[in-house]
């Protein structure tokens, strides 16, 4: 990895993080920011039309999330969180647009969202899932063998 990407990735994921964390401590503490739609407080849960009790699931979430994004290895956890950061993201992003919410509403979420997509394109070899496919690359036909040589799902459970 370029000194450059590493530098791009954790640069927006220390964004993303500090986003995350921030508006996930809001959202747990259901913090009554009046007039604010976004980050949504209860104010801004209830004009988007979704219960109160939202903001604890969103809270709690946003801040595993970024507990998962910054320790090292569980590279599967990390593809979790930035799904999740990913799909609440976008789902802000179009409950804002189902409103005819100002644009103004709609750019931290915009942002939070490129922040994900960028920080999820740059992350190091370590950080992402290696392939299972990976062995089978190049074989021509036939299931792949397993370590011991037999074939089958009996051979790669121990049975």
């Amino acid at each position: 990895m370029t000194k450059r990407n590493k530098i791009i990735y954790w640069i927006s994921t220390l964004w993303l993080a500090s986003g995350m964390l921030s508006t996930g401590i809001l959202q747990l503490f259901r913090a009554k920011a009046d007039g604010a739609l976004a980050p949504p407080g209860v104010y801004g849960i209830t004009h988007l039309g979704y219960p109160v009790y939202f903001l604890t699931i969103l809270g709690v979430w946003k801040i595993l999330g970024v507990i998962a994004l910054l320790v090292p290895k569980f590279p599967l956890l990390k593809e979790w969180a930035y799904a999740g950061f990913f799909f609440a993201m976008s789902g802000a992003i179009f409950s804002h647009i189902a409103l005819a919410d100002p644009m103004k509403e709609i750019i931290p979420s915009l942002v939070l969202l490129g922040l994900t997509v960028i920080s999820w394109y740059f992350r190091p070899a370590d950080r992402k899932i290696i392939s299972v496919n990976q062995y089978s690359h190049g074989q021509e036909s036939g299931s792949p063998k397993t370590a011991s040589g037999k074939h089958g799902n009996y051979a790669a459970v121990g049975v």
